[in-house]
């Protein structure tokens, strides 16, 4: 029983020790390219389907976190709770493989030229996330992706194209996870246990959280920090979430 306890603890700290290792640079250039966004007064636009859409909330909002990353978040492609009937899985699945329907969604949304594009997908191959990445090139926005880049090697393209997330996005970010995300081998078990990805990608969007935070105080516009109560007391808290989310709407909204 231990065995498999260890297996994925070790699983854990060698993908966050290959980030460290590997993709510091990577994650540096995404940093400086945020903070020049935020700085601008542009939008970090986010956006995965599936489970990278834990990764996206992982950015904003939440507690430690501030206005400019903008989450884009499709229900149809992340509502997994059901799982079969309606709003099932299969429909969810099938639903991220439609090209055209990023152009719909991104129709929502008013773009600058300040802005730039985070993009999630383990296997770099959805065809909703790489129609995300072409609608974004073709405004002239700089695209990141955070990305298994083993993963994405080894999966064939789905898109029209022939792309590939890995071939469209200007920073690469790699999550160094294993091919086919699991990461624990059990005996007699065919298939291995254990998605090690929500760990890889939870931990390169705080680095590139705490570091463009770093990066807009030395540019003398410390952002506004989402912060308990717990810390500066309920007054305190409560104001500073009103003024990020009245500064997170003046963003989005595009108000001058």
């Amino acid at each position: 029983m231990e065995k498999v306890y260890s297996d994925y603890f070790k699983a854990g700290e060698n993908i966050i020790r290959d980030i460290h290792d590997t993709q510091i640079e990577h994650i540096e250039q995404a940093s400086q390219l945020f903070a020049q966004s935020i700085a601008s007064d542009g939008l970090v636009h986010m956006y995965g389907s599936g489970h990278s859409r834990m990764a996206v909330e992982e950015v904003f909002p939440r507690y430690g976190s501030f206005p400019g990353f903008h989450p884009i978040v499709e229900l149809s492609m992340t509502f997994h709770n059901q799982v079969v009937g309606a709003n099932g899985q299969r429909q969810a699945m099938f639903i991220e493989n439609i090209e055209g329907l990023a152009n719909r969604i991104m129709r929502n949304f008013v773009f600058k030229p300040e802005d730039s594009f985070l993009l999630f997908s383990t296997s770099g191959t959805g065809n909703v996330v790489i129609d995300m990445a072409l609608e974004a090139q073709e405004r002239g926005l700089p695209v990141v992706a955070i990305t298994g880049v083993e993963n994405s090697i080894q999966s064939a393209p789905k898109h029209s194209t022939g792309k590939k997330l890995l071939d469209i996005a200007d920073i690469i970010i790699d999550t160094c996870v294993p091919p086919g995300d699991a990461a624990v081998q059990i005996d007699t078990l065919k298939y291995p246990v254990g998605p090690t990805s929500t760990i890889a990608n939870t931990y390169i969007v705080n680095l590139i959280k705490v570091r463009t935070a770093e990066l807009l105080t030395q540019a003398g516009q410390p952002p506004l920090v989402l912060t308990s109560a717990h810390f500066i007391g309920k007054e305190a808290s409560e104001q500073v979430f009103e003024e990020t989310y009245d500064d997170y709407r003046r963003r989005v909204w595009r108000n001058q």
